[in-house]
């Protein structure tokens, strides 16, 4: 069982990327997935969360409006397409899998309750490192 991140780089503020994180060993639209980023010294972040049920789609406030996350069953693969990207979304960014979608949310939308344990996520990718600089 495995989540392989890839798709970051270098880019300069304003520019895009188009994070992949690919599953092995189990069929992806049957867990939640949820991008996370850490930033050096920082905690890490949830970003945002793509349901299995229904495929509804959830973002930090950090990411609304710039971010898109979208998942092709086929592929067996959830995308995180990341425009106008500032500086300050310079981090790892990691995928993860849950089968319960609330222990994702509190780490993503403030008023879902408190942030659950990240322990109880039962898949994390590898990162894939993005920096954003001119």
């Amino acid at each position: 069982v495995q989540l392989q991140a890839s798709g970051g780089g270098l880019v300069q503020p304003g520019g895009s990327l188009r994070l992949s994180c690919k599953a092995s060993g189990f069929t992806i639209s049957y867990y939640a997935i949820a991008w996370f980023r850490q930033a050096p010294g920082k905690e890490r972040e949830g970003i945002s969360c793509i349901a299995s049920s229904d495929g509804a789609k959830y973002y930090a406030k950090s990411a609304k409006g710039r971010f898109t996350i979208s998942r092709d069953s086929a592929k067996n693969t959830v995308y995180l397409q990341m425009n106008d990207l500032k500086p300050e979304d310079t981090a790892v960014y990691y995928c993860a899998a849950g089968k319960i979608i609330y222990y994702l949310l509190t780490h993503i939308l403030p008023d879902v309750g408190k942030k659950s344990d990240l322990g109880d996520v039962d898949y994390w990718g590898r990162g894939t490192q993005v920096t954003v600089s001119s």
